[in-house]
């Protein structure tokens, strides 16, 4: 019987660890900024990005950032879309529960969220400076947001997306 190498080993312990949470990123303008958020979704167990390109130029997630992810795109699944919709329907088929990222009335305090409770999560974020469309907004089932004490009411993409993935981590109880 072959013997199991040490990094087979952390391999499966990576995938093991692996959540079932979804980062979706809508129209992201900076390639980079996209690939920084790629890094903290390896370092905090998501395998899963999609992208959905309806205003922004198309790019290539495995041949963006190799050295702003360190390499953190080859260890990613990536899922293009061409509309907010076409990538909603898919996410709804299969039984996903959708944050959206907003700052307005009806949005929930991150930490206050259900998100511990759902199987299936993702969390949307998007443009660097339209943020997310309407459509983004308004077919999400839930709209979240990172409570802040400053004055200034919002941080760079890939720190969004970082703090929401460790705090997606520790509602799920990840031993991180």
């Amino acid at each position: 019987m072959e013997e199991i190498t040490t990094r087979q080993k952390k391999i499966n312990k990576v995938m093991e660890n692996r959540h079932q949470g979804i980062i979706v990123l809508e129209d992201i303008h900076d390639p980079h900024n996209a690939a920084a958020v790629w890094r903290s979704a390896d370092a905090f167990g998501f395998g899963k990005i999609y992208i959905i390109f309806d205003q922004e130029k198309v790019f290539n997630p495995k041949k963006v950032g190799k050295a702003s992810s360190s390499s953190a795109n080859k260890w990613l699944d990536f899922e293009i879309f061409k509309s907010t919709s076409e990538c909603y329907k898919k996410l709804k088929e299969e039984g996903y529960k959708i944050y959206a990222t907003v700052l307005d009335g009806e949005a929930k305090d991150l930490s206050l969220s259900d998100i511990r409770s759902q199987e299936k999560t993702a969390i949307v974020l998007g443009n660097e400076h339209r943020g997310l469309s309407q459509m983004a907004i308004e077919g999400a089932d839930q709209k979240i947001y990172i409570p802040m004490l400053g004055m200034v009411q919002s941080l760079n993409l890939s720190v969004t997306a970082g703090i929401l993935m460790w705090e997606y981590g520790r509602q799920k109880g990840s031993k991180i």
